[in-house]
């Protein structure tokens, strides 16, 4: 079981939560759900209803689309963001590829969180801008091809 504090720092060195005030990180860190896998364990299938997000502690997970795969994850990072703000499908799948701690922030809770801070939202936002930038660049940088 992971301390607050220990909760506190991992939230602050995500690029999502870097201007939130650690207090209001404490928050976060209260509705943070912890959850082991085994290496080869599926967290979610692409389809799947999507209603929370993964902050990797300990261990690797990959995203991929069948076979294909779209991204390696480790340590600080995370997916799923979109689902704190949606009920849309997962559109691609994760399986854990080490044995892995995961922290999980469900929805409903975030919701609340974000009702009373917005920091939070404005975290939320600005990482979902800077993937879209980035989608966006991916897509001229291909059609230019």
């Amino acid at each position: 079981r992971l301390l607050l504090i220990e909760k506190v720092l991992l939230l602050k060195s995500l690029s999502i939560f870097e201007e939130t005030p650690e207090t209001v990180l404490a928050e976060v860190a209260e509705i943070l759900e912890e959850e082991e896998f085994e290496a080869g364990q599926k967290i979610f299938n692409a389809g799947d209803v999507a209603n929370c997000m993964y902050i990797i502690f300990k261990g690797e997970v990959k995203i991929h689309a069948g076979e294909h795969t779209l991204a390696i994850l480790k340590e600080n990072d995370f997916f799923g963001e979109l689902s704190l703000l949606d009920t849309e499908t997962r559109s691609a799948s994760a399986t854990i590829l080490g044995e892995s701690l995961l922290l999980k922030i469900n929805q409903e809770p975030f919701y609340e969180l974000m009702e009373s801070r917005i920091e939070v939202a404005k975290g939320i936002i600005k990482t979902l801008c800077r993937r879209l930038r980035a989608q966006n660049v991916k897509s001229v940088q291909q059609s230019n091809k």
